[in-house]
């Protein structure tokens, strides 16, 4: 194989990796339903299911960014993929509420291994001012298998009948992935900027000096609160206030997802490199502008019926999505080669403690105490403009270039963490 390839041939795993990731989180959504049915529980408790992934995720993101920053990625990468795919393919083996729970908490160990590291081994295959777009394509992740994850999700638990097989599905194809990505040489860490080591102490004292991380961070928190809570209750809205059934709420949903999914993330990775050349602080700026512009439409999608819900939706997925590949590409060039693994594990902590890590719980809770959707979806309206404002916020602090006009990989100086 041409070394030439391994950074496409990585990043190409390294994505069908992502999507695996996102289908895994959203087949859950797909069917919550009828797990409800069947355990015969509250929406609060529904929403505990994806609260308790995302804090046994989010602390073990430490663990997983510091292991990452002192030994070979792509091993902790593997062995992070065989613990969610095996955990997400033994789901047939659940028979009540706690064993779910249980599942579902330990497939976030899993994740946890994949996600805190797999955006530093793209960062070291390419240089910065190609990290937008070739970020973007790693985040087609989120809608791709977020589509996925509804559609396989709706459409095998319709076929066969249960809840449990979509999550068989979507655990198998993770093992070849792996073996695949064992395969692959690792990329030497920094190889496209110059970086010197720095201890833990210092590491953290430079995170909170750092207003580029922070502020992308932050942004990002409010972003995984608005976006984590709603996918989590809008099929099961669709169904419960639109009146579709399980299959037409997740297909329909999908479709849109996909669709506008691909071409906003890859549209929004190239506008966000373009304009890097002649602004420092696009990234954030191009960012922040079209989650505002989100905001509306996510309103409109909860509040209209019929085609006119559909076209909303379509234009709130459009403006979130535009954003993805320019706030992580941000984000990763806010800090220094030798310590991005752990920082990337601090970001991690910090979005989903702030985020979806209860946003889902929340929105369960209020709609369970109201007795309305609508009204509970409020607090993600909210958070998505906040962090919109963050980002427009977070553009003065943007590193800068010696030349935006003529970026050269060695030219980037993130704020030393």
């Amino acid at each position: 194989m041409p070394p030439k390839l391994h950074p496409r041939l990585l990043l190409a795993v390294l994505t069908g990796l992502n999507i695996l990731n996102y289908i895994d989180r959203n087949v859950l959504f797909a069917v919550q339903s009828d797990v409800k049915k069947e355990f015969l529980v509250s929406d609060a408790k529904i929403g505990v299911l994806t609260s308790a992934f995302f804090f046994t995720y989010m602390f073990a993101a430490p663990l997983v960014g510091w292991m990452g920053d002192r030994f070979p990625r792509k091993n902790i990468v593997v062995f992070g993929i065989l613990i969610w795919s095996g955990f997400t393919f033994l789901t047939w083996f659940v028979h009540d509420y706690n064993q779910l729970l249980f599942r579902h908490a330990l497939v976030g160990i899993g994740e946890a291994s994949y996600a805190t590291i797999a955006p530093t081994l793209i960062a070291d295959s390419f240089p910065p001012f190609k990290r937008g777009r070739m970020l973007s394509i790693f985040f087609l992740g989120l809608p791709v298998g977020s589509a996925a994850g509804y559609f396989v999700g709706g459409y095998l638990a319709h076929y066969f009948g249960s809840w449990r097989v979509p999550f068989m599905a979507a655990g198998i194809p993770g093992f070849l992935l792996a073996f695949l990505l064992w395969m692959l040489p690792e990329p030497p860490r920094g190889q496209h900027e110059e970086h010197a080591p720095v201890d833990a102490w210092k590491l953290l004292g430079g995170l909170i000096r750092n207003g580029a991380f922070l502020t992308a961070t932050f942004a990002m928190a409010m972003y995984t609160f608005a976006i984590g809570g709603m996918q989590v209750w809008i099929p099961t809205f669709l169904q419960r206030l639109r009146g579709l059934d399980v299959k037409t709420a997740n297909i329909d949903f999908s479709v849109i997802v996909i669709i506008n999914g691909i071409g906003a993330t890859l549209l929004g990775g190239w506008i966000g490199d373009r304009l890097l050349k002649r602004y420092f602080g696009a990234y954030y700026s191009f960012s922040g502008v079209a989650m505002l512009i989100a905001v509306p439409f996510m309103v409109a999608a909860i509040y209209v019926g019929g085609k006119l819900m559909f076209l909303a939706i379509f234009a709130a997925v459009f403006f979130i999505l535009i954003g993805t590949g320019p706030t992580n590409a941000a984000l990763v060039n806010s800090v220094s080669a030798s310590i991005r693994s752990t920082a990337l594990a601090v970001n991690v902590f910090i979005i989903h403690l702030l985020g979806d890590a209860f946003s889902p719980t929340l929105i369960g809770r209020i709609s369970d105490k109201t007795g309305s959707l609508q009204i509970a979806f409020w607090v993600a309206f909210i958070a998505a403009g906040i962090s919109g404002v963050i980002l427009l916020f977070g553009a003065r602090f943007a590193p800068r270039f010696k030349s935006p006009e003529r970026l050269q990989p060695d030219d980037i100086k993130a704020t030393p963490a």
